[in-house]
């Protein structure tokens, strides 16, 4: 029978000292809303978040699945409850925006506890170094009596190790009841969802824990967690790609995105990072201190070091894109070179084009963008301008410190430069007149 997750993101993380919404602060370059909603895609069938009022930008994440909204933030128990009606006819999971680390497979485990048949209500447990003001959970032999939030525990239950982690887990018609029956008789004054486990109880209906590492199971509710979160993901990213066949000559030093898509045979360098929206084909070779964001990049292309490629970029097969080079929303054809200190901005380079040190493409007018087009086998010399409208041929060949005003032939040959004089004896004359002015001054 299909399966219901209601994850609670209706909290606003004063701790986090932010304007955002706890639930938009990105881990990996994504929210971590998105990330929690990834995992419980894979195990549930429906989905609904629970958001406050006013938080348009948290809904808007939570598409395409319905969003409810908790008018008054009553506690966690008040907000399950107003996605009653979502709930459907099978188990019903509850979970909070502010665990995105919980993996699919500890979800699975927990929705096969529930599903084993002896138990009405299972939930996720942990055992932190330092349990804090972590609910703990009471119980014996992998079942559970009560949860008592810390503020409520006693010296003896705050010594108990087992930690609630929030997630709870129950047939839907059951969870309903209970939420329905959850009180506020607490030194919060607010509707915990944690009562849920006693009012189970009370009804007969024995209550289980899966115990699932604390790394994945964290709450994150400052700038600091948010940090170790950051690592977290990071390290998981990093694993990933080196099992599927990616080399990291320091993996430490790489920072992935959620969405990166590396093949095998990709080598990164150190101190490489990369943003949102990034794919690199097989045999490329990502040198350091490179930086990468919404950008393709081809079959055993060489990117950096110091390379910076921004949205939009395309990077062709065995193209080359030097130190201190930076590509915004430019294909980069297949073979081309741009090797050193060049910003091609707005562009379109044919193959085997040679981009020479110093040359930039002038894409902005100060009121609009405007595309250079570069052909096939051209030849642009170094510390060249190319001012945007304007369009070289194939086989074109620019002089040296050229600026590039018109478009250029196919084949043609362009100079862009004023003729040089020599003045003989100038100079020293030059030098004579400046020391005099010092002198005087």
């Amino acid at each position: 029978m299909p399966a219901t997750a209601v994850i609670l993101a209706a909290g606003l993380g004063t701790r986090m000292k932010s304007a955002l919404p706890k639930a938009c602060h990105p881990i990996a370059g994504q929210p971590m809303l998105r990330h929690l909603i990834d995992s419980v895609a894979a195990v549930f069938e429906r989905i609904v978040v629970v958001v406050g009022p006013d938080m348009d930008r948290v809904a808007a994440l939570a598409a395409p699945h319905p969003v409810v909204v908790q008018h008054d933030r009553l506690g966690t128990g008040h907000a399950a409850l107003q996605a009653a009606a979502h709930f459907g006819d099978g188990d019903v999971a509850i979970l909070y925006a502010d665990n995105p680390l919980v993996t699919p497979e500890t979800l699975r485990a927990l929705r096969e506890r529930r599903a084993r048949g002896d138990v009405g209500l299972a939930l996720l447990a942990m055992r932190p170094a330092d349990p804090g003001r972590y609910g703990r959970v009471i119980g014996a032999d992998g079942y559970v009596d009560r949860i008592v939030e810390y503020a409520d525990a006693t010296e003896a239950e705050r010594a108990v190790g087992l930690c609630n982690a929030g997630v709870l887990c129950a047939p839907a018609v059951r969870m309903a009841g209970w939420l329905r029956a959850v009180g506020r008789d607490n030194a919060k004054g607010e509707y915990y969802l944690t009562d849920v486990v006693a009012l189970a109880r009370a009804e007969g209906a024995r209550a289980a824990a899966v115990e699932a590492p604390f790394e994945e199971l964290r709450g994150i509710n400052s700038r600091s967690e948010l940090a170790e979160a950051e690592a977290v993901v990071q390290r998981r990213l990093r694993a990933a790609a080196l099992d599927a066949g990616v080399t990291m000559t320091a993996p430490d030093t790489v920072f992935l995105c959620a969405d990166t898509r590396l093949a095998p045979d990709v080598t990164i360098g150190p101190n490489v990072v990369f943003g949102p929206g990034v794919t690199v084909e097989a045999g490329a070779e990502i040198n350091a201190f490179s930086h990468l964001a919404g950008c393709h990049v081809g079959l055993r292309a060489i990117v950096g070091p110091f390379a910076r490629l921004r949205p939009g970029t395309v990077v062709g097969a065995g193209a080359h894109v030097g130190n201190f080079v930076e590509l915004k929303n430019t294909a980069l054809g297949a073979g081309a070179k741009a090797n050193h200190l060049t910003y091609l901005g707005d562009a379109d380079v044919g193959a085997r084009t040679n981009v020479g040190a110093g040359t930039i493409t002038c894409n902005y007018d100060g009121f609009a963008k405007h595309r250079t087009r570069i052909g096939e086998g051209v030849f642009v010399g170094s510390d060249s301008v190319l001012v945007a409208p304007v369009s070289i041929g194939d086989g074109a060949f620019v002089a040296a410190g050229s600026v590039i005003t018109e478009n250029v032939d196919d084949d043609a040959m362009a100079f862009g430069r004023a003729r040089q004089e020599s003045k003989p004896g100038r100079a020293a004359v030059f030098r004579a007149a400046a020391r005099a002015r010092r002198e005087t001054s």
